[in-house]
């Protein structure tokens, strides 16, 4: 397939291109393109290397996107990296919902639009919930940041849904080595400074890279799936099994817990994030016969750790 992907040097974009850069061609649409981000020498911009990755900055010279079999949106500012001021979260907003609104409006200007439209979206879009398995049907979503984000930024991909099959990934935690949640998690447990947050019940619902990635290539195809879909694994945990087991496996004590103030003294309201959790299973995925690789955390877990 010839797909657009944007924000395709994240940790997700990279990943994919990596495990199908020889099953499809990509143009990639990145804001930050790095010369061996893929693995190659890349000597120029906007061109095409030696591995058939077509690398751009921006959408401009397109008034259409009749070229493409398909659209992959993945772009976005980090949630992690900063505070969320005002300021912040409006960046964090407007990086998700122009290229979104952009994307949609190309769509539908074309002739021949791509058949298929795959948006970044996250769980956040149901705010914090208590232990409730809540699947994509789910819709006493609570009333935070991170539900306002999500669901503007659906509604923007929605609007091309006439023209193509949208499908919308709200995402989980995506476990992987090369960034991300875990990278970030290993060195505090690595040095046995690792454990719960705040009481440790909350739920992380969680997805190993290469499981995200394999979907993302069913999604394309599969012809029968399209609206919300939610990527992570069948069996989420609490926060503190999880802390338990990456612990365990790292051969580490688990007994540093970071009280909820304290984590929201230091980095203000994305706390919520890690304080407050929710309970997801990927009902449409599992309906629709996807077989998940590492269905569990340990399995996850246990396979990452030994890269």
């Amino acid at each position: 397939m010839n797909i657009l992907i944007t924000g395709g040097t994240g940790l997700i974009g990279r990943s994919f291109i990596k495990k199908y850069q020889y099953q499809h061609h990509f143009t990639v649409l990145s804001r930050q393109i790095h010369p061996k981000v893929f693995g190659s020498q890349i000597q120029a911009k906007d061109q095409q290397d030696e591995k058939g990755i077509t690398l751009i900055r921006h959408l401009e010279g397109y008034q259409n996107l009749d070229a493409f079999d398909a659209v992959i949106n993945l772009q976005g500012e980090s949630l992690a990296d900063k505070r969320w001021s005002e300021k912040q979260k409006q960046v964090l907003c407007q990086s998700r919902w122009q290229i979104t609104g952009h994307l949609s409006q190309l769509i539908n200007q074309s002739t021949s639009p791509p058949a298929v439209f795959l948006s970044g979206s996250a769980i956040g879009y149901y705010g914090r919930q208590q232990t409730l398995a809540i699947n994509e049907d789910f819709r006493d979503c609570y009333p935070e940041f991170s539900h306002d984000l999500c669901r503007t930024w659906e509604e923007k991909a929605r609007l091309s849904q006439e023209n193509t099959r949208v499908c919308l990934l709200r995402t989980g935690i995506v476990l992987s080595q090369a960034g991300g949640a875990l990278a970030k998690m290993l060195t505090p447990f690595a040095f046995g400074l690792g454990g719960p947050i705040a009481d440790g019940h909350q739920f992380m619902s969680w997805i190993h890279i290469d499981d995200y990635c394999q979907a993302l290539n069913e999604l394309l195809q599969q012809e029968n799936i399209s609206g919300a879909i939610n990527l992570t694994a069948p069996t989420p945990v609490s926060n503190r099994e999880f802390s338990q087991v990456l612990a365990s496996l790292l051969h580490r004590p688990c007994f540093m817990p970071m009280p909820g103030p304290v984590l929201k003294l230091l980095i203000g309201e994305m706390a919520d994030l890690l304080i407050h959790g929710q309970h997801v299973v990927p009902k449409k995925l599992l309906d629709a016969g996807f077989t998940f690789s590492y269905p569990t955390l340990k399995q996850a877990l246990t396979q990452l750790l030994a890269r």
